[in-house]
C-alpha cells in the first residue's frame, strides 16, 4: 500500500464532472477518481477549513463511530473493477479492527475529517495513476513493455485501452495549469 494526500479536488471543463486528485506522498504519481459534486464539496469544505451551521452526512458518520467507541484508522483504496474504484474504511474497534466496504469518496470525506492517512494499493496505482510533464501539466501516457516474469510490466491489451480512453479523455480535460500549486 502506497500513502497518499489529497492534492486537489479539479472540475472538468467539459462536463462539470468532478475530480479528486490523490497524490503519492513520496513520489510524483497522481491518482484521479471521479466523485459526485456532493462528495467534492463534503471534502473541499473540510479542506478549506469552511465551518457549516449543521453537519454535514459525513460529520454525523464521524459523530456516530465515536459514539460508538470506534476510531478511524485509516482509509484504503483497494480496487479497481469496470472503472470503479473501491475503498475501505479500517476502524479501531473493542482492540480489533474492522474493514467496512465504501466509496472511495465518501471514505476521503471521512479521512479529511479525522485527519487519519489515505492509502492505496500498489495494484491500483498500476492501472489508473498517471505522471504529470513538470513542463506543461499535462498527463504523460507511458508506454508499457512486456515483462520477462509478466509482473507489473505487462503490456496492457486492446480492451483495456479501449477502457481506459474515456479516462483519458477527461483528464486531458482538466484545467491542470495551476496542478502543482497548493491552496490554503
Amino acid at each position: 500500500m502506497i500513502e497518499m494526500t489529497i492534492d486537489s479536488i479539479r472540475v472538468s471543463l467539459m462536463n462539470y464532472q468532478r475530480v479528486v486528485i490523490l497524490k503519492e506522498k513520496m513520489a510524483e504519481r497522481y491518482l484521479p477518481i471521479w466523485i459526485g459534486p456532493a462528495e467534492a464539496d463534503a471534502i473541499a469544505v473540510k479542506l478549506q477549513g469552511v465551518t457549516v451551521p449543521r453537519p454535514l452526512t459525513h460529520d454525523l458518520l464521524r459523530t456516530i463511530i465515536d459514539t460508538l467507541g470506534a476510531t478511524i484508522n485509516s482509509i484504503i483504496v483497494s480496487d479497481l473493477k469496470n472503472d470503479t474504484f473501491y475503498a475501505k474504511i479500517i476502524l479501531n474497534v473493542d482492540g480489533g479492527q474492522m474493514e467496512v466496504d465504501s466509496r472511495p469518496s465518501d471514505a476521503l470525506a471521512l479521512a479529511v475529517r479525522v485527519e487519519v492517512p489515505i492509502y492505496v494499493e500498489e495494484a491500483v496505482l498500476d492501472k489508473a495513476s498517471i505522471l504529470l510533464d513538470k513542463e506543461t501539466g499535462k498527463p504523460i501516457i507511458e508506454e508499457q513493455e512486456t515483462g520477462e516474469a509478466g509482473g507489473k510490466d505487462k503490456k496492457v491489451s486492446q480492451e483495456e485501452m479501449r477502457k481506459m480512453s474515456a479516462f483519458y479523455d477527461f483528464i486531458n480535460t482538466l484545467d491542470l495549469e495551476d496542478f502543482n500549486k497548493r491552496k490554503s
